[in-house]
């Protein structure tokens, strides 16, 4: 007869019992016991698989322990899925998977929505005048004041190219929340997944519906920081081989973001990119960060 020994929630370790099959009636658990057991004896090592004989009496303990890391991980990562829910403000729903190894959340990472400004700086930024429009997408708006194009066309999509800023209507206009000028400003709207990259590459992000080409994802947001501290921590990220660190300014290099510790979704989006570039021996260069950026 098999037996299983189960750890009881909200219970510890000292109340473990052995249980048999037809006391368990939890069809999850047991399918996830069953596909970790069966990961780990199909890994390879040093070319040949490892197998486990039927007739053993019991699991070998490196299959055990991976059961029991991987259950572990499971239960983390889910805590921070929930976590990243409860911080985010934005429609889009956040998932995380790790099917790949038995990595769990970053420990230094905190998930913000909106720029973090460091000691001394100062992000407030009021607008001066907002549009009396009845019509954005049809009269002088907020961009044609600023001088430039309107940003988005009629299905919500970015027109102008990659680089060029993005003047949405502000909190002075008279237009509502459903004005066609104010994308950006609603966050991410999508469903996304962060995810464990098979490749290498850390942790990736990939959409979980079809995204039609030139429309808004997110927004890169992190920490502001002077162009002296971004000099400092330039020099200590290139010697780890990546950096997080963009310019926010167009005119000027007063400040710049870093989402390396505090940022959202876009940090594991760029984790990747700078994987894959270190991966493919690509020529290192500093990026550069517009508000309108295409990858």
């Amino acid at each position: 007869m098999e037996y299983y020994l189960v750890k009881w929630k909200g219970w510890p370790d000292s109340t473990n019992t052995w249980e048999p099959l037809q006391n368990l009636k939890c069809p999850l658990l047991l399918q996830q016991f069953s596909n970790d057991k069966h990961n780990y004896l199909s890994q390879v090592k040093k070319g040949k698989a490892i197998t486990l004989k039927e007739n053993h009496r019991a699991l070998k303990p490196a299959v055990a322990e991976y059961i029991v890391k991987k259950a572990k991980q499971r239960i983390a990562l889910q805590r921070w899925q929930d976590e990243l829910n409860r911080r985010k403000t934005h429609k889009g729903m956040i998932f995380v998977e790790n099917t790949v190894d038995l990595e769990g959340p970053p420990s230094d990472f905190y998930y913000i929505n909106e720029y973090k400004p460091a000691p001394g700086i100062s992000l407030v930024n009021e607008a001066t005048f907002g549009c009396s429009c009845r019509d954005c997408f049809f009269e002088k708006c907020c961009p044609a004041e600023a001088g430039v194009l309107l940003a988005y066309n009629k299905n919500q999509q970015i027109k102008i190219p990659p680089g060029t800023p993005i003047y949405e209507c502000n909190s002075r206009c008279q237009c509502g929340p459903d004005c066609p000028n104010r994308i950006v400003q609603k966050g991410t709207q999508y469903s996304l997944c962060i995810f464990r990259t098979s490749n290498g590459c850390g942790w990736g992000v990939k959409t979980l519906v079809k995204i039609k080409r030139m429309s808004f994802v997110m927004e890169y947001v992190g920490e502001v920081i002077t162009s002296e501290e971004a000099e400092r921590r330039g020099q200590l990220y290139d010697n780890k081989g990546i950096t997080y660190l963009f310019d926010l300014d167009y005119e000027s290099d007063e400040f710049t973001v870093d989402a390396a510790r505090y940022g959202n979704v876009s940090h594991f989006v760029l984790e990747m990119y700078l994987q894959i570039l270190l991966t493919t021996a690509q020529p290192k260069r500093e990026p550069e960060l517009c508000a309108n950026v295409e990858l």
